[in-house]
């Protein structure tokens, strides 16, 4: 049954309530993108790394981010101290948890406790029955998602274990960055169905359904798309914004953080952040929209034009998506290019998937657009997923003013280069636009 729900929800249009799995398919499904990360992905990027076994120790509400990514879908948090051992073996990896309780189908529990009360020692026990000459852990000095290990067990860590061993002990940050940045087949179809969700609630939420032009403000779309999330029994991982630009409105829109409180007003070009969860993905995406004035059926032609600057930022940056580049590097070149072509541009564009700020190459960031130190150093990979994030600078005559073009969405870089998963928005959402059948 679960294949056949499967399939389904990735081929029917437009995908919202009816095609979203129900729970329990949800950890079924979570369970097989474990599996194939743990059997087909992760003894890849341990011989990549040269690391022999990857430890990781949390405990219950301080979760090591990497240890939430392995967590059984029934767990909701880790429980006790939670132990996971990795080993690199001529036949694949062994996953291990040194845990009080059952650790799922993917992750084999190996400690009992009557036979071996101390845990520590149990992890000792079964780290030296391995002879790892490198054992990861989870430090990282630019990667909050790779720094996991609390110091209180990181000591105790030290103290169990033999003093040679103690010496193999080495940071595992590009290892913990590599799995959370790669992305395996069945979760880049999972991310392109995801990001067709948000897409199609952002094209809801920026119609006459929800907003009555003069009536409505930014908070109450900002509440309904939260709403709608709920509804569908899926999540936000950060609460939306809603803001406008219009003609004789003084500020320009800021990275302050400050409420962008206005009600939406005929002539108003709208602007959205917003993204969601779903089966241990996420998305962050930005589109705008103009509200049509009565007898307008169409946006005016210097904000269509305004767009396109956007888009030219947008290939300024991923046509120079070259594995190995480092972020810091590709983003001086898409800069460069920009300004050639007369543009004013400013990217913030950043790894996407199983966190929605994720970790792997930056490219750079609002304030930082000389490059970013430790992730913008990260180089490119293939399999990875980003949010392409940015925006173009353009005065508007019209308006005697500038706006911000500000654009974010989904893209994937693999083998084949650099594409969007679901597309990207090249026309201006049109509030007020009448049915075609009305036409």
């Amino acid at each position: 049954m679960i294949k056949f729900i499967f399939f389904l929800s990735l081929t029917l249009t437009p995908l919202f309530a009816q095609d979203i799995l129900p729970l329990r398919d949800r950890a079924n499904l979570i369970d097989q993108i474990q599996k194939e990360r743990i059997k087909k992905l992760l003894p890849k990027l341990m011989e990549e790394q040269d690391i022999d076994v990857w430890v990781m120790i949390t405990r219950e509400y301080n979760e090591d981010p990497i240890v939430k990514t392995l967590l059984p879908p029934t767990w909701l948090n880790a429980r006790r101290r939670t132990i996971l051992v990795f080993s690199k073996t001529k036949i694949g990896i062994d996953p291990v948890a040194i845990t009080r309780y059952n650790f799922g189908e993917n992750i084999r529990s190996i400690w009992n406790k009557e036979e071996q009360p101390s845990q520590w020692e149990a992890l000792s026990n079964y780290i030296v029955s391995q002879n790892p000459q490198k054992i990861g852990i989870n430090t990282s000095k630019y990667y909050g998602i790779a720094d996991g290990l609390a110091k209180t067990d990181y000591d105790a860590l030290i103290q169990s274990l033999p003093s040679k061993f103690q010496k193999r002990i080495v940071s595992a940050e590009t290892l913990a960055v590599r799995w959370i940045e790669t992305r395996t087949p069945l979760e880049v179809r999972l991310l392109s169905q995801l990001t067709e969700i948000t897409h199609n609630i952002i094209q809801e939420a920026f119609s006459t359904k929800v907003i009555t032009p003069g009536f409505t403000t930014t908070e109450d779309v900002v509440w309904w798309m939260r709403e709608k999330v709920l509804k569908l029994d899926l999540n936000t991982w950060f609460h939306p914004t809603v803001d406008i630009q219009r003609s004789g409105k003084s500020d320009l829109y800021g990275f302050d953080g400050k409420p962008k409180f206005d009600v939406i007003m005929p002539g108003d070009l709208v602007h959205c952040d917003f993204g969601i969860s779903y089966l241990t993905l996420n998305t962050d995406c930005q589109e705008l929209a103009y509200v049509l004035k009565p007898g307008e059926t169409d946006a005016p032609q210097f904000l269509k034009e305004a767009l396109k600057q956007g888009n030219t930022v947008q290939d300024a940056l991923t046509d120079n998506f070259i594995k190995g580049r480092t972020g810091n590097e590709t983003l001086k070149i898409a800069i460069k290019e920009s300004k050639k072509l007369g543009l004013r541009p400013q990217i913030y564009t950043h790894p996407l998937g199983l966190y929605g700020h994720s970790a792997g190459t930056t490219f750079g960031m609002w304030d930082a657009q000389h490059g970013v130190p430790g992730s913008g150093e990260h180089p490119l990979y293939e399999n990875t997923a980003y949010a392409i994030e940015l925006n173009a600078k353009v005065y508007i005559d019209q308006w005697q003013k500038d706006i911000r073009i500000m654009l974010e969405e989904a893209g994937f870089f693999g083998p084949s280069g650099f594409r969007y998963v679901n597309g990207r928005q090249t026309n201006l959402i049109l509030i007020g636009q009448k049915s075609k059948y009305l036409e």
